[in-house]
């Protein structure tokens, strides 16, 4: 059989090829690299799960014991600063020793045992029934089960059905106690990051007509944990009495009678005299 090719289908034929070499030699476009996932935030659906969320992360992680130096400021009338120094320590859970400067004279102040026992010269006065609950919330929670953190918070006042979300100075944060807007209502606010305790807010002791916002502040990690060298009272937004810590130390052995008030004076300080 004779076929003939016209001048027409070959030039179409070439350049059918041409373009197929083209395509098959042409380095396709790197693809774009794809961004990481975001991690979406962790949900609480209550007080609970935020209190749950703070032991599981530090968990053996958090220090035991810590003492340190306190310089204790407080606003007195006509806006002067009377400054004393307290020596603290402190066992978690739930024992805390507040030494008033001189340490010789014996007067103080002991937490434990779900109760507040002063000492005057060294003598221990009755104990009342008192739970500390900036010990409770600032250390406790990382050294004991949550159901017990629970039931104190709750004993406290505290409504931990009652949750939301804000931000304080940039940072956000988990407020438990009270609903958002509500400034009234007794709450404790956590860094929703690092789960650490940040400010209280409640009614004032004395005037509940005025609202007192306790704060940690400062915060700087210590190992696996973290330490906030200041704490400071605000009331109606000024601030009247401030903490700052010295010469903190983490993880120290510590006679346990110290937090005995009976052996206020017997039990071996951990200052050295």
């Amino acid at each position: 059989m004779h076929i003939v090719v016209t001048r027409a289908a070959l030039t179409a034929a070439l350049c059918g090829v041409l373009a197929a070499c083209h395509h098959a030699s042409s380095t396709p476009p790197a693809p774009r690299p794809s961004s990481p996932p975001v991690a979406a935030a962790p949900t609480y659906a209550s007080g609970t799960d935020v209190i749950a969320a703070m032991h599981d992360r530090y968990a053996g992680k958090w220090y035991s014991t810590i003492t340190f130096t306190q310089k204790t400021s407080r606003l007195t009338a006509g806006d002067k600063w009377n400054v004393q120094t307290w020596y603290e320590a402190a066992h978690v859970p739930g024992r805390l020793r507040i030494d008033f400067d001189p340490i010789g004279a014996g007067n103080g102040v002991i937490y434990a045992h779900d109760s507040v026992f002063t000492v005057s010269g060294g003598r221990a006065l009755p104990g009342q029934p008192s739970i500390n609950p900036l010990l409770l919330l600032g250390f406790d929670v990382y050294g004991q089960p949550p159901a017990r953190t629970n039931a104190l918070l709750r004993q406290e006042g505290f409504d931990l059905e009652r949750i939301h979300r804000a931000t304080f100075e940039n940072r956000p944060m988990l407020v438990v106690g009270a609903l958002a807007g509500d400034s009234r209502r007794k709450q404790f606010w956590i860094d929703a990051e690092h789960l650490y305790f940040v400010r209280l807010i409640e009614a004032q002791p004395r005037d509940t007509s005025r609202l007192q916002d306790i704060r940690f502040a400062r915060y700087v990690r210590d190992g696996t944990a973290w330490v906030a060298p200041r704490v400071e009272i605000w009331t109606d937004g000024k601030l009247v009495f401030h903490e700052d810590y010295e010469g903190i130390r983490t993880n120290v052995p510590l006679d346990e009678a110290i937090f005995d008030p009976m052996k206020w004076k017997t039990a071996r300080h951990w200052i050295a005299p």
